[in-house]
């Protein structure tokens, strides 16, 4: 196993270029896709991470990749180093660390959004707004919906979670009304 540092070495070096450049919403986009790929086919990343399968089998392999699923020259770059690094088998980590990285460089804040039932866009979007307020942040919304709570919604940004679920609310006045 690889240290965290070091993955977190490779992101920081690829948010870097791709800032410079200001490109990184395409490297992003391209990551994305090969993150889909590295799912889909998890045999690929173990191969190319495998001692028994020669060097240039794996750059074949990776170059038959990019054909299929063209890329910006920094993204196609960045593949390969990881690849003649061994640390392809790592993609999925440095790619979560690039996201990251990228986001706190523009002051971007992703808010989990967990609901009962679906939300309109527009209640999304005043929600987005109060939390961008509330944060100083930029804030991108992740929603999902949780079949468990009873109704209302629970957003959690960083490490802070509020809690507006009306479980959380009966339980509130469950507690209320024992103490007095």
């Amino acid at each position: 196993m690889i240290s965290a540092g070091i993955l977190g070495r490779y992101a920081r070096s690829l948010a870097d270029v791709a800032l410079e450049l200001h490109d990184e919403e395409s490297v992003s986009r391209d990551l994305a896709v090969y993150l889909e790929v590295f799912q889909a086919v998890p045999e690929l990343l173990e191969a190319f991470h495998s001692p028994a399968v020669p060097r240039d089998a794996k750059e074949k392999v990776l170059s038959a990749l990019l054909d299929r699923y063209p890329v910006r020259k920094v993204t196609e770059n960045f593949l390969r180093v990881l690849l003649q690094h061994n640390r392809i088998l790592y993609f999925n980590q440095i790619y979560g660390n690039y996201i990251r990285t990228v986001n706190e460089r523009k002051g971007i804040e992703t808010a989990r959004v967990t609901t009962a039932a679906p939300v309109s866009e527009r209640e999304l979007a005043s929600l987005q707004e109060s939390l961008s307020r509330l944060t100083g942040k930029i804030i991108k919304l992740e929603v999902q919906l949780d079949s468990n709570l009873l109704g209302g919604v629970v957003v959690q940004v960083g490490s802070t979670v509020y809690d507006g679920s009306i479980r959380k609310q009966l339980s509130e006045m469950r507690r209320r009304l024992a103490e007095g």
